[in-house]
């Protein structure tokens, strides 16, 4: 039903706005707080490792709870988190309230795709998703560059603010418009266990982490980087977060599409831009008009990612989807903790402007796991055929 996707899509949005909202307003965080950038970006790493360590086993404990009450409690603690933050509390304790929601946000994710494609026919279920999955890109075109607008007007803490709201109005949405949805029959734990030990699913678990590794290894510096490397104010910056977003929404709309009529040549398609951007950007170099559109390419190629990964991993265990895509969840962070810890060393040994160049590294393995995993699925073909 479509309605519960839109509803999935709004909790994603307060979700991603919460963050990745950072990631504009960094820079006046490390100075606001006297610190390195590389330090201020563990109020993004940090909150990723969370996701990554704990994402599947919270998944699994909250598994036979009312999906409803589930994605309730998960956006309040965001709610929280977004109030408190707002207050600019010492360093120790924002870095405390960034971490908390961080234990549900894979939680509300499976949970949010699950209510997704609860009543739908099978064959329609990666355009459900790719609705959910918009909330990432919708993010990216409003909250999170109109955060970083208004952050420049005043100060960092009016990002939080925006934050708190958008959090509001999903948890209101919630509340009012999904109904009570109990779990009718808890799967248990060694049924969703056993995908840790498929092969298909191992080698697409590590295609997920290299993938958003390159990724986010410039991405989480995004502002840092385009005001080094490019020459761009925070005004600037804001804008491009705004042009990066809003060709997001129309890639995760063109990603759901392709991925309905072949999962493997899609999540190719948008990983080639791992390899084509570092280029893209170098040449670029200081021609405003030349890095605008290399932007927006990238942001097209960019926005599916976490969609594209989730699809590619539960279309190797399709039976699995909620606990799978914890996994997707959790090891995407794991990338995102990866890709911004690389970064931030990269920015203080040689500087930001060979951030790009990890993504590179890391798409080129990500690559190999799709070689991988496609030879594999090969060869068990041959040997039931062969049967």
């Amino acid at each position: 039903m479509k309605k519960f996707a839109y509803i999935g899509c709004l909790g994603f949005i307060a979700v991603i706005t919460t963050e990745f909202g950072v990631i504009g307003i960094l820079p006046q965080i490390a100075d606001h707080y006297k610190i390195s950038i590389d330090k201020a970006g563990y109020l993004l790493s940090a909150f990723a490792l969370i996701i990554a360590l704990t994402g599947p086993f919270m998944t699994l404990l909250t598994s036979g709870f009312d999906r409803k009450k589930v994605m309730f409690t998960a956006i309040s603690i965001f709610l929280v988190t977004g109030i408190v933050s707002s207050f600019s509390p010492p360093f120790w304790l924002l870095m405390l309230v960034r971490i908390l929601p961080a234990f549900l946000q894979p939680v509300y994710i499976a949970t949010a795709l699950s209510v997704a494609v609860s009543q739908t026919e099978k064959k329609y279920r990666n355009q459900l998703m790719s609705i959910v999955f918009s909330g990432v890109a919708i993010a990216m075109v409003t909250t999170v560059p109109f955060a970083t607008w208004v952050a420049s007007l005043w100060s960092w803490e009016y990002s939080f603010m925006i934050q708190t709201i958008i959090s509001l109005i999903a948890l209101i949405t919630i509340y009012f418009l999904l109904p009570a949805m109990p779990v009718k029959e808890k799967k248990s734990y060694d049924s969703q266990l056993k995908i840790l030990v498929q092969p298909t699913f191992i080698i697409s678990t590590a295609m997920n982490f290299f993938m958003i590794t390159a990724w986010f290894s410039t991405y989480s510096y995004f502002a840092d980087y385009l005001n080094k490397a490019k020459g761009m104010d925070t005004t600037m910056v804001s804008y491009m977060l705004f042009l990066f977003g809003i060709i997001g929404v129309f890639s995760n709309w063109i990603a759901g599409k392709m991925l309905s009529k072949n999962i493997m040549r899609t999540t190719a398609f948008f990983l080639s831009g791992t390899i084509i951007m570092p280029v893209l950007l170098y040449f670029s170099d200081g021609n405003l008009i030349a890095t605008i559109l290399s932007i927006g390419i990238w942001g097209f190629l960019y926005s599916p990612s976490f969609l594209n990964a989730s699809t590619y991993m539960i279309s190797s265990v399709p039976d699995s989807l909620e606990f799978a895509n914890s996994l997707a969840t959790s090891f995407g962070n794991l990338g995102v903790t990866l890709g911004t810890t690389l970064g931030g060393w990269v920015i203080v040994s040689y500087g930001v402007q060979y951030n790009p160049w990890i993504g590179f590294i890391f798409g080129l393995l990500a690559f190999l796991m799709m070689v991988l995993r496609s030879s594999i699925e090969r060869r068990q073909k041959m040997t039931i055929c062969k049967a």
